[in-house]
């Protein structure tokens, strides 16, 4: 917490009223909501050029990354609390830390008191992670910089995932050219995902799957014996979750949780100073720099939708104030955005389908609900998009 010193910055965004008083004007791309997600994509979109206009339902903004003041005279970050998985490009990109984000270190990064008086205290200091887990197991020390070794290999396979753009599904009619076009930029993606493939070779792809698939008990138990170390690794798994370290796929989030990293140093997570919402401040200030114009108090009642083409003509706010775009990006979750934004007569009840049962319980259960509507290839009407992994990173392109 902070005492009156930091805060998620909102002085320079305007109210929903004043910011659409040039009648008639029509946007490049309107997004619905002003979280850290749709911030950025609003970055990108500015600095290529595009009139970007962000709509946040609330007083300020930051969705899931804010600082607020819960206790009168302190400042909390009142859900997401570290940073680590925004991915560093981002931070490259748009100068985050010319923009204000600055991120200390955790260490150490955790600790754990045992009922007979000892502790396993571990951090980013290899020889210390030795001595400590030595107090316990001689062989978990030795087995730990392995552990850790072939997290960080894993982790270098993904990195080119993260930070590509993933092949997409068309629904137009494509001329020979743009058919090869596609088929080419396919052919690419999925030739470099298999070759990093072959890197890893056998054992570790074999290993690699068994992570994503197997529940975390399984994979720390046949890399460690003690259970304080277990235990203490296990937290990156549930962590998130409404699942148990028990629970099938759970392995994948142990991954996950080490995919980030923090001023160049793989898996360690960071505090952020002034809370998680200097984070959605450092980007804000990023995009406004661009061009955006961010908008606080502007609640998006509905899309509107052309009857006759089926393309998206822009969003009504909960106050009526129409906001005009051919292209619309939602920072609300797949639920919000397409089963109480989007009008039902233009989605194919498939889809629908999909989207109402979604699970949001965890990431392991977001992380499948997300393939399974990919597998789809379809994601809404026409120039309605999602902000999902894929479609952000197919904006950090942009430009």
């Amino acid at each position: 917490m902070w005492r009156r010193i930091f805060s998620t910055s909102t002085s320079t965004s305007t109210s929903a009223p004043a910011a659409f008083t040039s009648k008639g004007k029509k946007w490049d791309a309107l997004i619905i909501g002003g979280g850290h997600n749709g911030l950025t994509a609003a970055a990108y979109l500015a600095r290529s050029g595009l009139s970007v206009a962000v709509l946040e339902r609330r007083h300020l903004i930051g969705g899931a990354a804010v600082t607020e003041e819960l206790v009168p005279g302190f400042k909390f970050s009142r859900c997401s609390y570290l940073q680590s998985l925004l991915r560093p490009s981002v931070i490259r990109e748009l100068e985050l830390g010319r923009h204000g984000l600055k991120l200390l270190k955790r260490n150490p990064s955790s600790f754990t008191p045992c009922l007979d008086g000892r502790y396993l205290l571990l951090g980013p200091d290899a020889e210390l992670n030795h001595s400590e887990i030595s107090k316990f197991s001689k062989q978990d020390a030795e087995a730990y910089p392995r552990y850790e070794n072939q997290l960080q290999r894993f982790c270098s396979f993904m990195d080119y995932l993260l930070d590509s753009p993933t092949p997409e599904v068309s629904h137009k009619v494509l001329s020979f050219t743009d058919r090869m076009r596609d088929k080419l930029q396919k052919s690419i993606f999925w030739a470099h995902c298999f070759r990093r493939a072959i890197f890893l070779w056998q054992k570790d792809m074999v290993d690699f799957m068994d992570l994503l698939l197997s529940p975390a008990s399984k994979v720390l138990n046949n890399w460690f014996e003690t259970d304080v170390l277990k235990a203490t690794l296990a937290t990156d798994a549930v962590i998130g979750t409404m699942g148990t370290v028990h629970t099938p796929g759970s392995g994948y989030v142990l991954l996950h949780h080490v995919m980030g990293e923090t001023d160049g140093d793989r898996g360690i997570w960071s505090y952020v100073e002034g809370g998680m919402g200097a984070v959605s401040s450092a980007i804000s200030n990023a995009a406004r720099e661009a061009g955006a114009h961010i908008v606080t108090n502007a609640e998006v009642a509905q899309l509107m939708i052309n009857d006759d083409s089926g393309a998206v003509k822009g969003v009504v706010l909960a106050d009526g104030t129409e906001v005009h775009s051919s292209v619309v990006l939602s920072n609300a979750t797949p639920y919000r955005t397409f089963m109480e934004l989007v009008p039902q007569s233009v989605l194919p009840e498939e889809f629908r389908c999909a989207i109402s049962n979604l699970d949001y319980s965890s990431v392991r259960f977001l992380f499948r609900g997300f393939y399974q509507l990919w597998s789809y290839g379809w994601w809404g009407c026409k120039y309605v998009l999602h902000i999902t992994v894929c479609f952000l990173l197919e904006l950090n392109r942009v430009g």
